[in-house]
C-alpha cells in the first residue's frame, strides 16, 4: 500500500452501529396506526451553494512513477545499477595504463553491489569497502566507478539503521582521509596532481565534504522513508480497525434482529398455542368461547404479521420502509388486557409517579415484561397467575415479574433460546440489569431495573444515580 492510499479516516462501523439502533419492530401491545417518518429540514441551508462533492485530483506523473517505483524496488534497484555500469564500467575497460584491466575490474566490483542498495544496505556497504580497499592497494585513480561509494554512503544512511548511518560516514571520512594520505605519499602524475601536503588536504577536504553531503541527503531521505512508513502502517491499522468495527457492528445488528424476532414470533405464538388449546377444550361446552379463542388468535395472527413486515422493513436500504411508534412503559397496561384477554390471570401494579421515557429505556421496560409474561404461558402451567409490579424510583425503573406457576419445576426450556439472553443484553444496552430465578414462596420472578437514561461515559453519574433510587 503507497502513502497515497492511506486512509486518512474510516467510517461505517459507526454508522451501522446508529442503524442497528434505530427504530425497533415488535408486537405485543396494541399501537396506533404506521405513519412516516418525514426528514426533518434546515430553513437555514442555501441549496443554491452546494456544488457536489469534492474532487480528489489525479496523482501527477512524478507520484505515479514514485509509486511504482515503491512497489518494484528490486527491479528499480537492478535498472538502475546497470544505467551506472554502462556508463562508468564500460568505459573504464575501454581506458590503457600500467595497470591493464584493473580499473575495468574495480569500477565492476565497486558498482555491482548497488544492486543490494535498498533491500541489503549492509551487504552493499560491506562489499563497497572491500572494493574501495582494492582500489587504495593498486594504487589507481582511474577508477570511475568510486562515484558508487557516495551512492552507498546515501543509500545505507536511507534504508539501514541509525548506526548504520553512523558508521558508514565515520567509514568515508576515514577513507577521505586515506585518499588524500595516498596522493601525498605516492602522487599520480595521470591526473597531474602533485604530492604536497596542501594538496592532499585540499583532496581530502573535497572527498570529505562529498560524504558528508551523501550522508546529508541520506538522512533527509530517511526522514522521507519513515514518513512514508508511518503512513502505511497508521493506513493498515485504520483499515484493520475499520475491518473490526464493521464485524462488530454486523454481530450487533444479528444480535438485534435475533431479539425483534424472538419478541414477536414467540410472544404471538404463546398467545395462540394458548387459545388454541383453551379453544379446543371450550368447543364442545361453551362454543362462544371458542368462537372468542378463534378471534383472539387471528388478531394476533395478523399483528405478529404486521410487525414482521415492520420489521423486515426497517432492514431494506431502500429507505421505503414505514415505521411505527414503539411501545413503551406507557403501554405496559395494554400488554396485561391483551394477555388477560389471551386467558392469563395478571395484573399490573404501579408505585410511584410515572414519567415519560426516553425511547430505549422505556422499550426495555416493555419487551422485559412480554418476554417474561410470555415465559408464563409457555412454562408457568394452565392455572397459573402472575403479577407485574413497576416501582418508578429516581432515576431508574423497577420491574418485577412473578407468577406462582411451576418454577423450578418447569420442563427446561430447549437449548438455544433466546429469551433470558435477549432480556439481560436489552437491560445491558440501557445500563441496567436482569435477574430472574425461582420465587421463595414458589413460582418464577423476574427482577429488572433500568435506567432513566444511557450510562455515562465513564458511568460514574447513572451509576451513582441509579444505586440512589434503588435504596429509596
Amino acid at each position: 500500500m503507497s502513502p497515497q492510499d492511506a486512509p486518512e479516516r474510516y467510517a461505517g462501523a459507526e454508522a451501522g452501529r446508529r442503524r442497528g439502533a434505530g427504530p425497533d419492530v415488535g408486537s405485543g401491545a396494541r399501537r396506533p396506526a404506521d405513519r412516516d417518518v418525514a426528514p426533518e429540514v434546515d430553513p437555514d441551508v442555501d441549496r443554491q451553494s452546494w456544488t457536489g462533492p469534492p474532487t480528489v485530483e489525479p496523482p501527477s506523473a512524478i507520484e505515479r512513477a514514485a509509486a511504482w517505483s515503491r512497489r518494484h524496488r528490486r527491479a528499480v534497484d537492478v535498472g538502475t545499477t546497470a544505467l551506472l555500469a554502462l556508463f562508468l564500467v564500460v568505459p573504464a575497460g575501454a581506458s590503457t595504463g600500467a595497470t591493464g584491466a584493473a580499473p575495468w575490474l574495480l569500477s565492476l566490483l565497486l558498482v555491482a553491489p548497488l544492486a543490494w542498495r535498498r533491500t541489503a544496505p549492509r551487504v552493499t556497504f560491506a562489499l563497497v569497502v572491500l572494493a574501495g580497499l582494492l582500489v587504495l592497494l593498486v594504487g589507481d585513480s582511474r577508477v570511475p566507478g568510486l562515484v558508487a561509494v557516495l551512492i552507498t554512503v546515501h543509500a545505507v544512511t536511507a534504508y539501514g539503521t541509525r548506526r548504520d548511518g553512523r558508521l558508514v560516514l565515520v567509514t568515508g571520512l576515514l577513507a577521505s582521509g586515506a585518499a588524500g594520505a595516498r596522493f601525498a605519499l605516492f602522487p599520480d602524475g595521470a591526473l597531474g596532481l602533485s604530492g604536497d601536503p596542501v594538496t592532499a588536504v585540499a583532496i581530502t577536504g573535497a572527498l570529505s565534504l562529498l560524504v558528508v553531503a551523501a550522508w546529508s541527503i541520506g538522512q533527509l531521505s530517511r526522514v522521507r522513508v519513515s514518513h512514508e512508513a508511518a503512513l502505511t502502517e497508521r493506513a493498515r491499522l485504520l483499515e484493520a480497525e475499520r475491518d473490526q468495527q464493521a464485524v462488530i457492528a454486523a454481530a450487533a445488528e444479528r444480535a438485534r434482529i435475533a431479539r425483534e424476532m424472538h419478541d414477536v414470533v414467540a410472544h404471538s405464538l404463546a398467545v395462540v398455542v394458548a387459545q388454541a388449546d383453551g379453544g379446543r377444550y371450550a368447543a364442545r361446552a361453551d362454543p362462544a368461547a371458542a368462537v372468542r379463542a378463534l378471534e383472539t388468535i387471528a388478531g394476533t395472527g395478523r399483528q405478529a404479521l404486521a410487525d414482521m413486515r415492520g420489521l423486515l422493513g426497517v432492514l431494506r436500504e431502500d429507505g421505503a420502509a414505514r415505521r411505527t411508534p414503539q411501545p413503551g412503559a406507557g403501554d405496559l397496561a395494554d400488554l396485561v388486557e391483551d394477555l388477560r384477554a389471551g386467558g392469563l390471570d395478571v395484573r399490573l401494579e404501579e408505585h410511584g409517579e410515572r414519567r415519560p421515557l426516553p425511547p430505549s429505556p422505556g422499550l426495555a421496560v416493555h419487551r422485559i415484561a412480554q418476554e417474561s409474561l410470555t415465559n408464563v404461558l409457555k412454562h408457568a402451567g394452565p392455572r397459573a397467575s402472575a403479577v407485574v409490579r413497576v416501582r418508578w424510583l429516581q432515576g431508574a425503573v423497577a420491574l418485577e415479574v412473578l407468577d406462582d406457576g411451576r418454577g423450578a419445576g418447569a420442563a427446561p426450556a430447549p437449548p438455544g433460546g433466546q429469551g433470558l439472553v435477549g432480556m439481560r443484553e436489552r437491560a445491558a444496552l440501557t445500563g441496567g440489569s436482569v435477574e430472574a430465578g425461582p420465587a421463595p414462596g414458589g413460582g418464577w420472578r423476574v427482577r429488572a431495573l433500568v435506567p432513566d437514561e444511557p450510562p455515562a461515559a465513564d458511568g460514574s453519574a447513572a451509576s451513582a444515580g441509579v444505586r440512589a433510587g434503588a435504596r429509596r
